[in-house]
């Protein structure tokens, strides 16, 4: 970890120490703002105590962040452009930095104190839109170029479907067990409340399969939340990493030999394939560029030209040609080596999925692009136990105002084991999912519109009250927390 300080001022070196601590603090109270989504359920339905189902969530929310993956991670990374986080001094960095974690943090906080299930995806995202959208502004440059659009639109998309998915699945299964899953006696317990069933019974938790169901839909949801959200946090820390001590962070400076061959010998198999097909692919790739100089290309942003891909790859190959390590790279090469490699795995990807492309082909090229990004999409060890270890710690308080927002207020009757099941099932699935697909989706939004679903299909509606306030801070979040990063960092701008 040494060489994380390596090349800057003590004053830098002290502010890049605080901003990671504010990221590991940010995660935490990620971990207890929605770790009722986890507990809520397994807690009100009797399934688990809740100090065993808070340390249950703790546990599995560590797993899931070691075992998740780097594909939500990079996402959140590339929702801002390469050239403007290594462009802007050391200062503007640490601006940009603390700025988007104190609105972030600020927002978190006070939607858990008012116990709204608001999503933290998107405070962070809109944090990091932000950010970009005032840098524009200041610097007087393009928002195309401030932002990475289509990642963006991507994102939204997720966050947006991903409620949607929830409510409608969770909603279906309810009504499949209902249908399905009531022909007996002993099955009909799945559709009662804890407080029916000791009415009937003499007994308020659900029945042994039951049980064990909830509790292992539980799991899965912390390990999917842990999946999902750790990455987030790891992703924090490489933009923290990348933007204010770029030399030892824009390549992984771990990478062997063979990690760089690796990247080299992907570059050639891609210039190739683009000469092979060049005729088919004459619209999207240009042999000759018209506009821009090999130098040029060096230091073109992340929406580059795909008309320069050729020119592109030449010089990667080139560069990775005649080193076994990174180190023998200057910090300039290594920055100029990372904005070429990312523009020409994104048009290695738009390739992949153009109408001709055939099946067989995407999948090379999917595999080549890969390839290209494993030296610079990557994690150190000690940045993912870290935020696992912040995560899960902060899984272990402050999860009760949420957790009763969920488990009271979302229904007009108590909560019963099927409504449970369904809710948790969804919500494991579908976050599983997007996190091994790269989709950085709100748990809370997922879990809570599941419920909602279920209590639509088979509880006897929702609260108006609560579903409006839930719904209200949804749509406030983004906004605000645009304008209260944005607004943060233009006040740190004016102090440098």
């Amino acid at each position: 970890m040494l060489h994380l300080f390596t090349g800057l001022e003590f004053y830098t070196g002290l502010m890049l120490v605080l901003a990671l601590l504010f990221v590991l603090f940010y995660e935490a109270i990620n971990g207890f703002h929605d770790t009722a989504n986890a507990v809520a359920t397994v807690i009100y339905t009797r399934a688990m105590r809740p100090q065993f189902a808070v340390a249950m969530a703790g546990v599995f929310n560590f797993f899931g962040v070691l075992l998740g993956g780097l594909s939500v991670a990079y996402a959140i990374v590339h929702l801002l452009p390469t050239t403007l986080l290594l462009n802007v001094s050391s200062s503007h960095g640490l601006a940009m930095v603390f700025s988007m974690l104190l609105a972030a943090i600020i927002w978190n906080l006070g939607t858990w104190y008012f116990g709204l299930p608001a999503s933290s995806s998107h405070t962070l995202i809109g944090s990091i839109i932000g950010i970009g959208l005032t840098n524009a502004i200041v610097t007087n440059s393009s928002v195309v170029d401030a932002l990475n659009i289509p990642k963006m639109i991507q994102i939204f998309m997720s966050l947006i479907l991903s409620p949607l998915v929830g409510l409608v699945i969770a909603g279906a299964l309810v009504f499949l067990l209902r249908r399905y899953w009531s022909g007996t006696k002993k099955r009909r317990r799945i559709h009662m409340t804890p407080a029916e069933r000791e009415k009937q019974d003499g007994k308020r938790k659900p029945p042994f399969w039951t049980r064990t169901a909830l509790i292992i839909s539980a799991v899965g949801v912390s390990f999917s939340h842990g999946a999902n959200d750790g990455q987030k946090g790891i992703g924090l820390i490489m933009l923290v990493l990348i933007g204010v001590a770029p030399a030892g962070f824009v390549v992984n400076m771990n990478s062997n030999s063979y990690d760089i061959t690796r990247t080299r010998d992907a570059a050639v198999h891609l210039q190739q394939y683009y000469e092979q097909h060049s005729p088919a692919l004459s619209h999207a790739i240009a042999e000759n560029p018209v506009d821009y100089s090999v130098e040029d290309k060096l230091h073109m942003p992340f929406h580059c030209d795909p008309s320069g891909a050729l020119v592109g790859l030449n010089k990667v190959s080139t560069r990775l040609g005649n080193i076994r390590d990174f180190s023998e790279l200057t910090p300039e090469e290594r920055s100029n080596l990372r904005q070429m490699l990312m523009c020409i795995a994104d048009t290695a990807g738009t390739v992949a999925k153009l109408p001709e492309t055939s099946l067989e082909d995407a999948r090379f090229l999917n595999k080549l692009r890969k390839d290209l990004l494993s030296t610079v999409e990557y994690a150190p060890m000690w940045i993912i136990v870290s935020v696992a270890l912040a995560l899960s710690l902060g899984t272990m308080v402050g999860w009760k105002r949420v957790a009763v927002t969920i488990g009271e207020k979302i229904g007009k009757k108590g909560m019963t084991y099927a409504q449970g099941v369904s809710a948790q099932v969804t919500a494991a699935v579908s976050i599983g999912v997007a996190s091994y697909t790269g989709m950085p989706v709100s748990t809370t939004q997922v879990l809570s519109s599941a419920v909602a679903g279920t209590m639509i299909v088979d509880g006897g509606g929702v609260q108006g009250k609560t579903i409006k306030n839930i719904m209200l801070a949804w749509a406030l979040t983004l906004p605000i927390s645009i304008i209260l990063s944005g607004c943060l960092y233009w006040i740190a701008l004016q102090l440098i």
